[in-house]
């Protein structure tokens, strides 16, 4: 798989009378590796923004397999399970201090004209950043591993 790994600092604030990272704070972070993807592979969320078409979640999905606690480190290793230019299927583990995973989860995506609510297709509107998603896509199948 073609993937990235973003660190993460667990901070108290996320925490809930435990002492373990609240589960609402998983999806935010999620957003952060899913943005962080997107820049490594060399494109920016916020100049799909000013371009008038927005990328919301129409799905998202997450395990809890072991509790983090602050203050902990987590790296979450994202990765393209599925991409069309309609929908992508971004993947991730979260990975604790030492590299167990402690939970996985997936966000799918379509992309949208603002205001519309029209589904637009990636191929047709920002056809580099296709072409780069259809080829992590390619190689993700072939099997080959590496980070961006």
């Amino acid at each position: 798989m073609i993937y990235s790994e973003t660190p993460i600092d667990v901070r108290y604030a996320e925490t809930d009378k435990m002492g373990v990272v609240y589960h609402a704070n998983y999806a935010i972070w999620l957003e952060v590796a899913r943005t962080d993807y997107i820049y490594k592979a060399g494109f920016s969320y916020a100049d799909m923004e000013k371009a008038g078409i927005i990328s919301p979640v129409v799905d998202l999905n997450i395990k809890y397999k072991k509790s983090i606690t602050y203050p902990e480190k987590v790296i979450i290793k994202t990765w393209i399970s599925h991409y069309s230019p309609i929908r992508s299927i971004y993947s991730y583990e979260i990975l604790n201090e030492d590299r167990e995973i402690v939970s996985t989860g997936t966000t799918t995506h379509v992309c949208l004209k603002k205001g519309s609510n029209r589904p637009i297709r990636l191929d047709k509107s920002f056809p580099e950043w296709h072409e780069a998603y259809l080829k992590i896509h390619e190689e993700t199948e072939q099997g080959i591993d590496r980070k961006l």
